[in-house]
């Protein structure tokens, strides 16, 4: 091993964070190059925080230039597009390379959406700082549009919100929701009471396989106590998403059902 060339990690998530902070806090003495193309390091768990303004930008997603000082942790802020496994080398889409001594990979995942008709473009993320402000403008405008129209149907789709997938990320937001909505509608005049949080799962149960699973109860208990209840449609599969509503059969069904949102 040639201990002059660094370690180099590529992406700079919780894995490849983490990665890079306990190389140098087991005193590691060689280089740690850490690459990823954001500038901000986004705590997940914490972009709820972020949608209902209880923390601000600065907590929930810090700069890596924030984070790291003191560390002695290189940071660079580029795109890997090739490696040469071979030659131990990297190269960025800046142009710059680097040769390595070891080489983490901590890419991450992409959003998925199991094939689902129109739900990419249709259906909105949550796993970044971007997504947590284009979620908010869309409640906003659908709270805005809802308070201004005297379309019945119109203000039934637009005062109802769908969260698909029943696990923890799909549980809290739907409670969140609950909590957020009614309180940005209240200011505009409107009667929160019109107001539907929607729970959809293929599964017949929340939290299923989840290590949160034991918590199925309370979580069912603070749905029903929510300023808005929440509702649930569970053992059933989305089909698609459009702009207005989405569409969902339930199990053993060749049933499709809509729901306006």
């Amino acid at each position: 091993m040639n201990s002059s060339r660094p370690t180099v990690i590529v992406g700079a998530g919780f894995v490849g964070l983490f990665t890079a902070l306990h190389l140098r806090h087991q005193q590691d003495l060689r280089s740690i190059i850490l690459i990823d193309p954001q500038e901000r390091f986004v705590f997940k768990p914490m972009l709820y925080e972020l949608l209902t303004g209880e923390l601000s930008e600065d907590v929930v997603c810090p700069t890596y230039k924030e984070l790291l000082q003191g560390s002695d942790i290189n940071f660079v802020q580029d795109k890997v597009v090739a490696i040469n496994l071979q030659e131990k080398r990297l190269k960025l889409a800046s142009g710059s390379d680097y040769i390595y001594g070891h080489l983490v990979l901590a890419v991450g995942s992409i959003q998925g959406y199991l094939g689902t008709e129109g739900a990419q473009k249709n259906a909105f993320a949550f796993r970044t700082q971007e997504n947590a402000i284009a979620l908010e403008r869309q409640l906003r405008e659908c709270l805005q549009r809802a308070s201004q129209t005297d379309d019945e149907t119109q203000r039934r789709s637009l005062l109802t919100f769908a969260v698909v997938g029943a696990g923890p990320a799909g549980v809290e937001m739907a409670a969140t929701l609950a909590d957020l909505l009614p309180d940005w509608y209240a200011q505009l005049g409107g009667d929160i009471r019109q107001i539907r949080i929607v729970l959809i799962n293929h599964g017949k149960t929340i939290l299923a396989g989840d290590v949160n699973a034991g918590l199925q109860e309370e979580a069912l208990q603070a749905f029903r106590t929510r300023t808005v209840p929440v509702e649930l449609i569970l053992g059933v599969g989305v089909k698609a998403v459009a702009q207005n509503h989405l569409e969902y059969q339930p199990a053993n069904s060749t049933e499709i059902k809509t729901l306006l949102t």
